[in-house]
């Protein structure tokens, strides 16, 4: 047996083993931290400069000893600076965290951060001794259930869902060319507020665009496809994809196969798959999971999916065999500058 040290073990100059468990094991004390000092807009507060606690406790009516004490801890995690005389400023880390900021964080953050999700990981341990989700044991609802019945939490995840897509959809834009649909119909699929299909319309004025998702969902989206002037090139639909989907020539879903394990998202694929035109080609916008001991954006988010709707993310080949079960051939994964990859695939039965 090999004796040599892994490259991914701690090295006697960097962070030793007890002091990595305590990181992981206080992450949740930076995370309740994160949301006090987003929901009081302090990250807004600092974009014209360093201001002292005194003046931020003012401004954000708070309490002067608590907020130097928080703002303190999370400048030790490298999301703010302290600097001499009790003041703060924005790091590199923390502008992304302003409502304006390019690749704006702030809403993912906030959705992240959020105290239902708290009340969520509480019952991590529900899940791991059963395999079950947790959002049925505390709020008798399924996930998607509850979020339609609680407009605040709703809101914040349609914010960050829309938020991401704004990050993501360009990445997904710049490594692959949309205008191969030109005189054809792409459904977006559980497209919520319609932020990745009015970009892919806006830059090719050939393709028209379906958006379908909830009722209550799609009647969000309707004033955004108006401002973006593609009322013409784009209608709404809706429905539950688990019964049917509208007829296209192409469709696109963006972090929506992730939300369910096998069966369900077969069921949304077969009902696409007796939609599309022949020869129809499929996008999903995904994590595709790295291997091995890796660090990937997917592996955490597998968390997500496990405890809430109770879907998994998915290696390549995953993808490859739940696309083959429903007709359709996977041709690419294309990695972008984001987070997630384009996964291609084509109609064949």
């Amino acid at each position: 047996m090999s004796t040599a040290v892994p490259a991914t073990e701690p090295t006697q100059s960097g962070p030793q083993p007890a002091e990595i468990v305590m990181q992981v094991a206080t992450g949740h004390f930076v995370a309740s931290a994160l949301y006090g000092v987003l929901s009081a807009g302090i990250p807004e507060l600092l974009k014209s400069g360093s201001k002292s606690v005194t003046e931020l406790a003012l401004l954000a009516g708070l309490h002067e000893g608590a907020l130097y004490r928080v703002m303190r801890a999370l400048s030790s995690a490298g999301l703010f600076r302290e600097n001499p005389a009790r003041t703060f400023s924005l790091t590199a880390v923390s502008e992304p965290l302003c409502k304006d900021a390019k690749n704006s964080v702030r809403h993912m953050a906030l959705w992240l951060t959020l105290p239902f999700h708290f009340e969520v990981y509480g019952q991590l341990c529900h899940s791991l001794r059963t395999g079950e989700t947790v959002s049925e044991k505390l709020y008798g609802l399924p996930c998607f259930d509850y979020l339609a019945q609680n407009k605040e939490v709703n809101d914040v995840f349609n914010d960050a869902m829309t938020e991401f897509s704004a990050n993501v959809i360009p990445a997904v834009l710049e490594a692959y060319d949309f205008s191969c649909l030109s005189l054809k119909t792409l459904v977006d699929v559980a497209g919520g507020h319609g932020k990745v299909l009015t970009a892919i319309l806006k830059k090719n004025p050939g393709v028209r665009g379906i958006l379908f998702d909830l009722e209550h969902v799609v009647n969000g989206a309707v004033p955004r496809i108006e401002s973006e002037g593609l009322s013409a090139r784009c209608r709404v639909a809706h429905g539950d994809f688990f019964e049917a989907v509208p007829a296209g020539d192409a469709y696109i879903m963006k972090n929506i196969i992730h939300d369910w394990d096998d069966a369900h998202a077969r069921t949304i694929l077969n009902n696409i798959h007796a939609a599309a035109a022949p020869d129809a080609r499929l996008f999903l916008i995904e994590a595709v999971m790295a291997p091995g001991n890796e660090p990937h954006f997917a592996k955490m988010v597998d968390l997500e999916m496990m405890l809430l709707p109770g879907g998994s993310e998915r290696t390549e080949q995953e993808y490859r065999d739940l696309l083959a079960e429903s007709g359709f051939k996977l041709t690419k994964v294309i990695k972008t500058k984001s987070p997630l990859d384009l996964i291609e695939a084509v109609r064949i039965a």
